[in-house]
């Protein structure tokens, strides 16, 4: 009579038998195989859970237990390469077994996903292990178009302001109200400079703050110590938290700098939160800047009045109502808006304490206007500033392309036909 042949060494359990091994070899993992779940006696001992195998680079992971699953796997997984960054290629190696194992039939298959880079395995981990945002929100998280001011204060206090890091104040305001320069002289953000919207500008236009050419933007922010490797961050001291900042982040966008961002909140806000303040004026050194201005980010008088018929793209005004209207007078203009623009007053994105408002409301307020951030966009206001505004909110939707018309409402009064001027106001008869 046969006796009853003995149970496998916990060894020959770990090894797996041939079969087992060229199998994982020619198909890799299985869902099957991940989801198997070993015997009770198979579990982890406490000893055990303190011999947990190293943390290895690559997409091979490996498990301290057999009832580890796909999931399991993808928990364990480093974190997925920065955009723009490439993944480890070539074959994954193996994985060493821990010192000491859970006694017990488990096969090795169950705890090591000995597949090759590529593989089903992997790409079904990094599915899981990558945050589910939504495209707009995972693109808008790389472009630094805001900063905290905690996050500005720590790199003033880590000595980052530099080369690598500029901090511009944009502000200016109406000669007979504020001194946008002497106000920088008393206190500022330390190590900032001051960006002079008035000095910044085509000089030669009739028609206010007119971009510059690129050899006058590239030779001014040059002299304040802006290279194309520069991260810039600007912000200004105005009332409402944030209003000639955008113009300026547009400005370097407009002339091919990527690496810009608006201080969130503005300087009201950096000094409520009782972040460091200073009179010292710093002289950056001189750097290289090469400026190429975008077209695309640009709108000209030309395009503007073809659009009036064609419709090529969604206008949109961002004064406040009673101008947009044509009921409340515009510093000695006659209000009125352009055929067919929607008015979207810039304060609408800013929360009461003068921030950015959340991604969600910002969607929203563009949903009710019914302007659709999937389709081509321009924005108009006075004279090119807070038209800016329009952008920047538009840009942290994900819209990057957002155009604005650079003479805005004090070119096209002067400029259109009188039937391409849309007005409620009541002339007062001679």
């Amino acid at each position: 009579m046969q006796g009853r042949q003995p149970a496998p060494t916990a060894a020959r359990a770990q090894r797996g038998s041939p079969r087992t091994k060229s199998s994982a070899v020619r198909h890799g993992p299985t869902p099957l195989l991940a989801r198997r779940t070993p015997a009770a006696g198979a579990l982890r001992s406490p000893a055990a859970a303190l011999c947990e195998p190293p943390r290895l680079g690559g997409a091979a992971i490996a498990a301290a237990s057999p009832r580890t699953s796909v999931l399991g796997l993808a928990a364990r997984q480093p974190r997925p390469p920065p955009e723009g960054g490439s993944a480890p290629s070539g074959p994954v190696p193996a994985v060493r077994p821990p010192p000491c194992r859970p006694s017990g039939r488990a096969s090795r298959r169950h705890f090591v996903c000995r597949a090759a880079s590529g593989s089903a395995c992997e790409r079904r981990a990094a599915r899981l292990r990558r945050p589910r945002r939504c495209p707009e929100m995972a693109r808008q998280s790389l472009s630094r178009a805001l900063v905290t001011a905690s996050w500005l204060a720590e790199a003033v206090r880590a000595g980052r302001v530099g080369a690598g890091l500029r901090v511009l104040d944009a502000s200016w305001y109406p000669p007979k109200e504020r001194n946008a320069r002497q106000e920088f002289k008393e206190r500022h953000i330390p190590g900032a400079s001051f960006f002079d919207i008035e000095e910044c500008r085509d000089k030669s236009s009739p028609y206010d703050f007119m971009l510059p050419s690129e050899s006058h933007f590239a030779d001014y922010v040059g002299r304040l110590g802006v290279s194309n490797d520069t991260h810039v961050v600007v912000y200004d001291g105005d009332e409402v938290g944030t209003f000639y900042a955008p113009r300026a982040w547009w400005m370097f966008r407009a002339f091919g700098h990527k690496e810009v961002s608006v201080l969130n909140g503005g300087f009201k806000n950096w000094v409520k939160e009782g972040h460091p303040v200073t009179a010292e004026v710093t002289q950056p050194t001189p750097a290289v800047f090469k400026a190429r201005l975008n077209r695309a980010l640009v709108k000209t008088f030309e395009e503007m009045i073809q659009n009036v018929s064609s419709l090529n793209f969604q206008v949109v005004d961002s004064r406040p109502e009673g101008r947009f209207r044509g009921t409340e007078l515009d510093q000695g203009l006659e209000s009125g808006h352009i055929p067919g623009a929607v008015n979207i007053p810039f304060h609408s994105f800013l929360s009461e304490t003068g921030h950015e408002k959340s991604i969600e409301e910002i969607q929203e307020i563009f949903r009710e206007k019914k302007v659709d951030l999937s389709k081509p966009l321009t924005a108009t206001c006075r004279k090119g500033v807070t038209a800016c505004q329009i952008a920047l909110a538009a840009f942290l939707c994900g819209k990057r392309d957002v155009a604005v018309y650079d003479g805005s409402w004090s070119e096209w009064f002067h400029r259109a036909p009188p039937h391409y001027k849309v007005t409620e106001l009541k002339r007062s008869k001679a």
